[in-house]
């Protein structure tokens, strides 16, 4: 099963962490790979977004989330509703010294063909994510 977990520590207050990574339309500016995104429907858990990400040959590959998880400012869960394969991820965030640590897991659980045959473009694809926390660390403190 592909996974992935990484702690970042950003020097903001942690509302502050929480409401940018919350509002998914923050994406573009921290995930590379984000190609369009905007909010379909609901607000905190049930919430639904539209995300469109980059695929092999370029390609846009439908990769739709709802947040299952809302718990302002401390947890953020949501699980992918479209696409060829369907990660549920996390963000932990707690305050550390006036800072944020930020801790960010995703996982797919995929068997079948689909493990055979895509197991290791959904690692590499989950450890792009990973380093795109330098990026939002980036971001929130400049």
């Amino acid at each position: 099963m592909p996974s992935a977990e990484r702690t970042v520590v950003i020097n903001r207050p942690v509302a502050d962490v929480f409401a940018f990574v919350a509002k998914g339309e923050n994406a573009q500016q921290w995930r590379s790979g984000v190609v369009e995104i905007s909010k379909k429907s609901g607000e905190g858990r049930g919430a639904v977004y539209r995300q469109l990400v980059a695929g092999p040959g370029g390609r846009k590959i439908d990769a739709d989330y709802e947040i299952t998880e809302f718990q302002p400012p401390s947890h953020l869960g949501f699980r992918a509703i479209a696409g060829p394969v369907l990660p549920v991820g996390s963000y932990d965030l707690r305050q550390r010294d006036g800072k944020t640590e930020l801790t960010f897991r995703l996982s797919a659980d995929i068997g079948g063909w689909k493990k055979l045959l895509m197991s290791g473009q959904v690692q590499k694809t989950m450890d792009a994510e990973m380093r795109a926390l330098d990026r939002l660390k980036t971001v929130l403190e400049s």
